[in-house]
């Protein structure tokens, strides 16, 4: 057995693919990747931060002082085209047409209707389509600003203190009060992302190294001379799979080493003391229990690719067969970032689901160590089961030689 898994380790070290998916996409392609999305978006939000946009007021001798705000506000430009504005229709026709940015129709005089008990409805007329827009929030901002001065002239017309008009607008004020420390915020955000890089890598590392080992091994036509080795089928596909387990481990490894370096470069570098202090309290062994969690998943995923791969007449069809495992991979992390879902007894048997959740549990710094007990129990039965079915397929004639 571990004959045919020295032969085969070295057989994948010597593939140039093989070392890129297991070594060089871990250390540098998907670091960068990730850098390259995380400063793609913070242009966009940096952009759209900067924009100025162009504006049109219908009415604004209503509110002189908010139509002044406006005017003076760096992200807003008023509009200097020839083309009139008078109608909520005749706005919504310019932002269409890509003329203005934004229209703004007062209907009334806000303090007029103040004064007769009715409100004034302001509207903003803008195309909110796109992900990261500003324009509604800082029109809301400044028209709040004239509200709350309305607001107190009236309250001041009536004869009440300036120092009580806080109390009588908002007499109740409900504050929060978070038990949820630093750590288990930020992990609660991003802890249920970490599955999504960590359990398809170990997918990955599985997944291409089984097809050469089964199905490559059919096409170059070496596998008749591996059966006719002094081996037992069983010692031959314990050695594949104890490879592809190796391959698998090997590449989530490099892949959390290499994160790992990459982001306490990135928080050597950065201002980001919040993260600093949120995961100070991560520990080397939440790491090792991740760890820990990945490795029957592994086996889980070697079983499975090895058992495709014999089955597969060619590369290229075991390659066909890969594709569904992997899409069937994604639909149990899916699960696990649902509203609500937590790490239950129940949710403890669910396949990759229950990792999942146990890893993101794990950054939050809450996770329950019987459930990840029962994690390791289950998963490791599953691996148990399936590497015997890879044993009694690899036996069988009609899958060797189909």
């Amino acid at each position: 057995m571990f004959e045919v898994y020295k032969k085969e380790l070295k057989e994948l070290l010597r593939d140039k693919k093989t070392l890129m998916f297991v070594v060089a996409l871990p250390v540098l392609i998907f670091p960068i990747i990730f850098a390259v999305m995380a400063f793609i978006s913070s242009q966009a939000a940096l952009e759209a931060d900067q924009k100025v946009n162009t504006y049109v007021i219908i009415n604004g001798e209503y509110a002189p002082e908010f139509t002044n705000k406006v005017f003076y506000h760096k992200s807003f430009e008023l509009y200097k085209g020839s083309k009139t504005f008078n109608t909520i229709e005749e706005l919504k026709a310019g932002v269409t047409a890509g003329d203005i940015d934004m229209g703004i129709y007062l209907p009334s005089n806000a303090e007029d209707t103040l004064n007769s008990g009715e409100q004034s409805k302001w509207e903003v007329v803008f195309n909110d389509a796109k992900s990261i827009n500003f324009l509604f929030d800082r029109v809301k901002e400044l028209a709040q600003e004239y509200s709350d001065v309305l607001q107190a002239k009236k309250l001041k017309s009536f004869g009440i203190e300036e120092s009580t008009h806080k109390a009588i607008l908002t007499p109740i004020e409900v504050v929060k009060v978070d038990t949820a420390d630093k750590r288990e915020n930020l992990g609660e955000k991003i802890g249920g992302f970490l599955p999504y890089l960590l359990i398809p890598l170990v997918l990955m590392g599985a997944t291409y190294p089984a097809i050469d080992l089964g199905a490559g091994e059919k096409e170059r036509g070496t596998l008749e001379t591996l059966l006719l080795t002094p081996i037992t089928r069983t010692e031959l596909v314990l050695g594949k799979f104890i490879t592809l387990l190796t391959t698998s481990i090997a590449s989530t490894t490099i892949t959390v080493v290499s994160m790992g370096c990459w982001v306490a470069v990135a928080l050597a570098f950065a201002d980001l003391d919040f993260i600093k202090t949120a995961f100070s309290t991560l520990a080397v062994t939440d790491l090792l229990m991740i760890f820990v969690l990945l490795l029957p998943l592994a086996a889980i995923f070697s079983s499975l690719a090895l058992a495709i791969s014999i089955y597969a007449r060619t590369f290229k069809e075991a390659q066909n067969y890969m594709a569904p495992l992997s899409m069937g991979v994604f639909f149990p992390i899916i699960i696990s970032i649902m509203p609500n879902m937590e790490l239950t007894a129940k949710t403890a048997f669910i396949p990759v689901t229950n990792v999942a959740l146990a890893i993101k549990d794990i950054i939050k710094g809450t996770v329950d160590y019987t459930f990840v007990g029962l994690i390791f129990l289950a998963t490791a039965l599953i691996a148990g089961a399936l590497l015997g079915f890879c044993v009694k397929w690899f036996n069988r004639e009609d899958v060797l030689f189909r």
